[in-house]
């Protein structure tokens, strides 16, 4: 018998899971602060009212919530208006003795000016009489405290929104954050937290350079007068005051409806300036805009405002920038814009502008693990044309390297390691390409180094090989296009593919690397042409080919990547696998070096699945700061052992549509609450996975030290997100606890079929509540949920 034990916490708040599912956050402006300050940011989001923490990944920052803003509902106002008219009334008797009676319908909302306001008529309603009056303020007095009401109200009254254009990021929070002298530059991540967990992350950037930006106070003023208004198109464009700036800088600023930004600076002949726009980098997709992202352009001039230099993108990536050797002392201004003139809270920006490091291209893209590699660099105002990476005790995978220059840190590039023999492609000749012979398996280095050219690669193989070509070109900021091609000897076309996607890559919308798999018709030598499908090439069109066998594996994603879980109760999270090279085995999941009390329910991916839904049980002692977990597979690969780490992620929506997991920097988890004793001791009874006959039922026990806390009228248990054709059809007690019966639709289940069951315990229905399926989760969500309930379903054996 195998027993699944977890804390089940009846006494949970469905409210604050509720809170838990829709707490989030949109932008953080400025997004960013540099080394050794202090400065204000506001954050935006839903839901923030009771936030009380701020939480920055990464050591030397810390930050503390000093505001927080919310427009008023409808309701609220008139519940103010009404509490205001009742103090304009108070004040107008105590000062004439009188008030103005107003009427619905009438011009200017007074009765008729010919009757005086102290002669009562039909119309004059009876708390209205000059006796009610003089009753209901016979002792008033107007003080102090009804002036400072008054003006409170107002100020309430102004942050009506009767419908915000942009609901997710209505409220605002305002904090502190001071960053050490030392603390690492590059990019971090910043969450909100209350008494219910986290809120997603977002990203927040470690400076090195001076920082301008409006100021915060009237940023926030500007950002609650335009929470309800929208605008697009170029009619609604209006210039704002120029922002004057030193070099070098850093400039931080928001584009909202219609606006253009610009920044002034003084510049001397000869400096060579780099600009560079974070945008995308910073929110990497919304899920109400098209195409998804902002999309900056950035433009300079010169005093007399003749455009100099014009970027609306850095090779395939949204976020420009330009670099322009200045031609005379002056003035300079920056100007920045979305593309289409459109306009929302969350465009945020940063621009760097100075004489820093930046770099463009790198060649190779990737070397093997366990070595040393001389990569020639690319760039503007680099401290070398190249570097020597060390892959010393590194593992299969892509690691980001800067470069500093007058201690000024780089951009970050990405840089590929692997364990296969490596080579260099022969450089092609008068525009032809020879073809260059290689043996498998290897990684070729190589460039498309002009427009229309080509790279050819033969090798021999054998009748039923099985044969990989994967080109690692726009996954390592290279803007080839890249387009395969694999024939014969003769030239017959064996295999051919463009584009492949490839899910692990969150943060690519244009899937352009390509990948094949062929199986070789008979012996003899092959050709594999590589190009770029666009003609283009150059020397920054660089790729990383990989010719081999089938190399079998797999990648893992964790979603989300903020969990928020009440002491000693159960929540689920998503894991994604991202299988290679055909890898159809089981992934088994585990946490790495977690505290006492997390514990995993379901912890595997099935055979040929791509996710599971399993649960994370928390100890039963609420945590004071969130914890960092870690999860990792494992799987039997060719009879050895392979683990990975998986990833954490969040899954957006981009353009209303499109889905991606983006990379988080950790998995923080939440433990909320207190501890209560009366939590109990919960197990599923039974052999595991539970066999469910395909048109038959099982029945499933559950156990627990304390009955009558858990399984008496406290709590009603449902499917939560059921896999299609299985539900609960009944629910009744046992000696030991509780009996589920479980059934499946033979319709709609085929045997074999493996998964989880999420068993979430809600309160008690209503004893007037409609019917619904038992399968059917409630809107809000469960108080907890049972560990994960691993099944699979059976072929039904006929009596």
């Amino acid at each position: 018998m195998v027993g699944c034990a977890a804390l089940l916490a009846v006494t949970s708040s469905t409210h604050a899971q509720k809170q838990g599912r829709t707490f989030s956050i949109g932008y953080c402006y400025p997004a960013g602060a540099r080394q050794g300050t202090t400065s204000e940011h506001i954050i935006a989001g839903q839901f923030l009212n009771s936030v009380t923490n701020v939480f920055v990944t990464g050591g030397g920052v810390q930050a503390v919530v000093t505001d927080f803003y919310k427009p008023i509902t409808t309701g609220e106002f008139n519940r103010l208006r009404g509490r205001m008219e009742e103090l304009l009334e108070k004040r107008e008797y105590l000062s004439k003795g009188t008030v103005s009676i107003r009427f619905k319908g009438s011009k200017d909302g007074k009765k008729d000016k010919s009757k005086t306001d102290n002669v009562p008529d039909k119309f004059t309603p009876p708390n209205k009489t000059p006796e009610a009056l003089a009753k209901k303020y016979a002792n008033a007095k107007w003080t102090p405290e009804d002036d400072k009401e008054m003006a409170e109200i107002r100020k309430k009254m102004a942050t009506l929104v009767r419908r915000p254009a942009n609901p997710a990021i209505s409220e605002l929070v305002t904090v502190q954050i001071t960053v050490a002298p030392d603390a690492q530059p590059g990019q971090r991540e910043i969450r909100l937290a209350t008494a219910s967990g986290l809120s997603n992350p977002v990203v927040f950037c470690v400076g090195q350079l001076p920082e301008f930006s409006e100021e915060a106070s009237r940023n926030i003023a500007e950002q609650k007068s335009q929470i309800s208004k929208v605008a697009f198109g170029p009619k609604n464009r209006k210039a704002k005051a120029e922002l004057k700036i030193t070099l070098p800088a850093t400039v931080n600023g928001q584009i909202l409806p219609g606006e253009v930004d610009h920044c002034r600076f003084t510049a001397t002949k000869g400096q060579k300036l780099v600009i560079a726009v974070q945008a995308r980098q910073l929110i990497p997709y919304i899920s109400d805009a098209v195409p998804g992202w902002f999309q900056a352009t950035l433009s300079l001039y010169d005093a007399k405002g003749k455009e100099l230099a014009y970027d609306d993108d850095f090779q395939f990536n949204p976020d420009p920038a330009l670099y322009y050797e200045i031609p005379a002392d002056g003035e300079y201004v920056i100007e920045i814009k979305d593309s289409i003139f459109r306009g929302r809270e969350d465009f945020v920006y940063r621009i760097t502008v100075g004489e820093i490091p930046f770099v463009t291209n790198i060649f190779p893209l990737g070397g093997p693990a366990g070595e040393k590699t001389t990569v020639q660099l690319k760039g503007w105002n680099l401290p070398a044309s190249s570097l020597t990476l060390d892959d010393s005790g590194k593992l299969p995978g892509i690691y980001p390297f800067s470069v500093r220059k007058d201690n000024h840190v780089s951009n970050f590039v990405p840089f590929a390691v692997d364990t296969l023999p490596e080579c260099l492609a022969e450089k092609s000749k008068h525009g032809k390409s020879n073809a260059q012979r290689v043996t498998l398996p290897i990684i070729i280095n190589g460039r498309v180094a002009k427009p229309d050219d080509f790279n050819v690669f033969c090798f021999d193989g054998k009748a039923g090989d099985q044969i990989v070509a994967e080109v690692m070109a726009r996954r390592l900021n290279s803007p080839l296009d890249s387009v395969l091609k694999l024939t014969d000897a003769t030239g017959n076309q064996i295999a051919f593919n463009d584009d492949n996607t490839d899910k692990g890559a969150g943060l690519t919308t244009h899937h352009a690397d390509s990948y094949l798999t062929a199986t070789l018709p008979k012996n003899g030598t092959y050709l594999l042409r590589l190009s770029d499908t666009q003609h283009k090439g150059g020397p920054e069109y660089a790729y990383r080919l990989r010719l081999s066998a089938p190399q079998p594996d797999f990648a893992l994603r964790v979603v989300p990547s903020s969990i928020n879980v009440r002491a000693g109760a159960t929540v689920p999270a998503t894991v994604y696998a991202v299988r290679k090279d055909g890898f159809t085995g089981d992934i088994i999941l585990s946490l790495k070096d977690a505290p006492k009390g997390f514990k995993l329910g379901g912890a595997k991916v099935q055979a040929k699945e791509d996710k599971v839904k399993l649960t994370l049980t928390a100890p039963s002692e609420p945590t004071k700061d969130p914890v960092n977990l870690k999860l990792e597979g494992r799987a039997t690969i060719a009879s050895r052992e392979v683990v990975h780490a998986a990833v954490p992620a969040q899954d957006m929506m981009q353009a209303f549509e499109y889905r991606h997991l983006v990379p988080s920097q950790e998995l923080d988890v939440a433990v909320t609450g207190r501890a209560s004793n009366k939590s109990a001791s919960v197990k599923i009874l039974g052999d595991m996975p539970v066999k469910i006959p395909a048109g038959g039922t099982v029945s499933l026990k559950i156990a627990a030290a304390s009955k009558d806390k858990i399984f008496g009228k406290k709590i009603h248990l449902e499917l939560a997100e059921a896999p299609e054709g299985i539900i609960i059809k009944k629910v009744s007690p046992s000696d030991d606890g509780m009996e589920i019966l479980l059934e499946s639709d033979a319709a709609k289940v085929t045997p074999g079929q493996k998964g989880n069951l999420l068993v979430g315990a809600f309160p008690p229905k209503p004893a007037k509540a409609p019917k619904s399926p038992k399968s059917a989760p409630r809107k809000g969500g469960p108080t907890t949920m049972l560990p994960a309930i691993p099944f699979e379903v059976v072929q039904k054996q006929e009596p």
